[in-house]
Parts: C-alpha cells; structure tokens; sequence
C-alpha cells in the first residue's frame, strides 16, 4: 500500500467514524458494529489490508483504547454514586462470569467432548464482558447514574476475572481447578488498584497545578496514566481498574479538588477548576475516539469466517448459555439495585459484549496449548459477533423505551438515544 492511499484510508476511517457515532446517536445501532463490518470489507472482503505480520497491533490500541475509555469514565463519574452502587456492579461481574463459567463449561463439555478442566478454559476465555466495546456504546445513551455506575465497573472487573481465571486454570497442575489461589488472587488485585489508583490521583491533583509549564498538562496527564497502567501491572494488581480509580480520585476526592483549584491562583477557585477537569476530559473523550476507532476496525480485519460453519451448533449452544447466565446475573445482581426499572434492567441484560479481551486470551490459549486448539479463536470471534449483535437488539430498543419516563428520579424523558 503506497503512502497516499494510507494516508487517503485513514482520514476515511476518522470520517465513517463520526458518521457512525452520529448514526449510533440517532438509531442506537453500537457504532463499534459499523467499525468492526468496515475491518472485515477491508480485510477479509476485499484483501485490502493484511495483519497477519502485525498480531500486536490489534492487541496494543485496544489496551490504549481500554485505558482512555476507562479513565474517561473515572473522570466522568459521581464518586458518592459510584461508592452506592460499586457493590452491585462487583456481584454483577462476579456472577455472570461464574454463571458463565459453568454454563458454557456443562456445554463444552457435552457438545465438544472436551475434559472438564479443558472445558472450563474454554468457558473462561469466552465468559468476560468486554469494556471495550460495551463502555463506547453506553456513551451514546443517556443512562441513570446507577445503570452506568454498575456496568462500568462491570467492565473495569470483567478483564481482571478473565485473565486470572485463564492464567490459573493453564498453570494449575492436571486435573486441579485453582478456586482458593483465584479467591485470593482477585482479592489482591483489587486492593492494589484500589491503593495505586487512589495514592496516584491524589497525588497527581496535588503536582499538577504547580507544574512550570502547564501548557500541554493533558498530555503530561495521560503519561501519568501509562506509567500508572505499567506501575500496577508490575505490582501484580488490576490496571485498568487502576485507571477508573485514578480518574475518580482526580475529579471526585475532596482533597484532590482542594489542590486543584488551590493551585489555579487566587481568583480562580471552584469553577476554574471544574473547567480543568472537563478540559481534561474533553481531551480525552477525543483521544479515546481516534485510538478505539483503528482499534474496532483492527478487530474487524482479523476476523476469522472458516470455523464458524464447522462449529455452528456448539456455537449457538454457548451464546445460549451465555444469555441464560447473563439474566440469571441480572436477577441475583438486582437485590443491590432495587430501585431499577425494569426496562434498566433490560438494557443490563443485553450489554454483555465480548470483545478484545475474549480474543486476546484465545490466542494466548493456542500459544500454550497449541494449534490444536485452534477452534477456540474461531469460537471467540463468534461470540464477538454474536453479543455485538445482540447488544444492538438492546440499543434499538432502548431507543424506543419511553415507560422509562415513570421512574423515581422524575425524569421528563430519558431515552437511550440522541445527545
């Protein structure tokens, strides 16, 4: 491909882009649907573009795009909210992926011949929810706090269940299933974000006004953030979930707010701060949308068709399973939120995306394993698909939900749709 017509494609992308984050704001359909089909004409359709030479690629925007999405949601969110409904959306990614976990194992098992301990890896690797995919889409609906507050930190728990189920179940001994070692392992991770991604923001509020130059401090803030994102990894704790804490602390903590407009002069106080922050945020916000939009067409570009015929009844066998646990998550889950409508409660079912995380760990899967697990890409490409199709059922029709007008917070209108 010669340099003008890489140049040519790329401003193409950022503009059917934009259309399609229009078009998701006026239809519900996920733009990420129209990013990933335009991946998929460019690469298996057409043969434009070949990524074979280049399998880090995909991997490496879709962390960038997880980790401005998620400090974009830390820096847009009500911590005395977050704090009433963190619960929930811990139970919530807890028992849809155990759900998960052992509904698709039961069908693996059954349907593939596979052992139990193989099944459940395979379980594992599908059962995660993608942020990725699900947080960019949420961004388009006007949601209740509490609905966005929950699935978000769904989302920042989904990657961290994922990986340490894989990981336990390929280096545990033939036979064992590590639930004590993954118990503890979640419960250190999730204090070590917790610390890291609290010390950091704080921190980061207090040097950031006194910085000499403050004229590119949006920049200087996302490296923060990498070096947080790296800093946590290395410390064994969940990065991402880093992130949305380290965007929480910054906007919300009283004392990050203090030094924050401390450190803006005398006269500008509170609302000078508050513009900071939602510059900060708007940089961000643009960030994330040029990193996810490569990111989804990457995906795209990559998708495998060959298997799907071979496999297409343990295919529709596991994304059943998938939604059965999904409700059943939901219904345990909705103890904690029982103030939700239950058109809310619709619009959580279906938000149950996979997407770079499934995929990643698929192939981390065959590396161990070998190509004779090869079938398990193939399957996590299905279920990408599938749930991005279902997700798009969810949006249309919350898209049309206007009993959502009757609930508590006295709402004149509150659809999923529209800016």
């Amino acid at each position: 491909m010669n340099l003008t017509l890489f140049f040519g494609l790329l401003g193409g992308l950022l503009v059917l882009a934009f259309l399609a984050n229009l078009l998701a704001r006026k239809t519900g359909i996920p733009d990420v649907l129209v990013l990933m089909g335009t991946g998929v004409l460019l690469g298996p359709g057409l043969h434009l573009m070949n990524l074979t030479k280049y399998q880090g690629l995909r991997e490496g925007f879709g962390t960038l795009a997880l980790i401005l999405i998620l400090l974009e949601a830390g820096l847009d969110l009500d911590l005395r909210q977050m704090l009433r409904f963190f619960p929930a959306g811990i139970v919530l990614a807890v028992m849809s992926y155990l759900l998960c976990l052992v509904l698709v194992g039961v069908a693996v098992h059954e349907l593939m011949g596979l052992p139990w301990k193989a099944s459940l890896i395979v379980a594992a690797v599908l059962g995660g929810v993608s942020a990725s995919v699900s947080l960019p889409v949420m961004q388009t609906m006007r949601l209740r706090p509490g609905l966005k507050m929950i699935l978000t930190v769904e989302g920042a728990m989904a990657d961290i269940l994922s990986v340490l189920t894989v990981t336990g179940l390929l280096n545990a001994p033939a036979g064992t299933v590590p639930v004590a070692m993954l118990i503890r392992g979640f419960a250190v991770k999730l204090s070590i974000s917790l610390a890291l991604g609290v010390v950091a923001g704080v921190g980061w509020a207090f040097l950031l006004p006194r910085l000499s130059d403050r004229r590119f401090w949006q920049v200087l803030t996302f490296g923060a953030v990498l070096v947080l994102f790296a800093v946590t990894d290395a410390a064994g704790g969940g990065d991402l979930l880093a992130v949305l804490i380290f965007g929480l602390a910054l906007s919300n903590l009283p004392l990050a707010r203090h030094y924050l407009s401390a450190g803006l002069g005398m006269q500008a106080g509170a609302e000078q701060a508050g513009a900071e922050q939602a510059g900060l945020l708007a940089f961000h916000a643009e960030l994330s949308f040029l990193v996810r939009t490569f990111f989804f067409v990457l995906v795209g570009m990559d998708i495998r068709f060959e298997g799907f015929v071979s496999e297409w009844l343990p295919i529709l066998v596991i994304f059943a399973a998938i939604l059965v646990a999904r409700l059943l998550s939901i219904v345990m889950s909705g103890l904690l939120w029982p103030d939700a409508h239950r058109l809310e409660r619709e619009l959580a079912f279906w938000m149950h995306p996979r997407g770079l995380i499934t995929v990643v760990l698929a192939l981390r899967v065959v590396h161990v394993r070998g190509p004779s697990w090869n079938f398990l890409v193939d399957l996590a490409f299905a279920m990408l698909l599938l749930s991005g199709a279902g997700m798009t059922i969810g949006a249309i029709r919350g898209k049309r939900m206007r009993e959502l007008k009757e609930l508590k917070d006295g709402t004149a209108e509150v659809s999923t749709g529209g800016s």
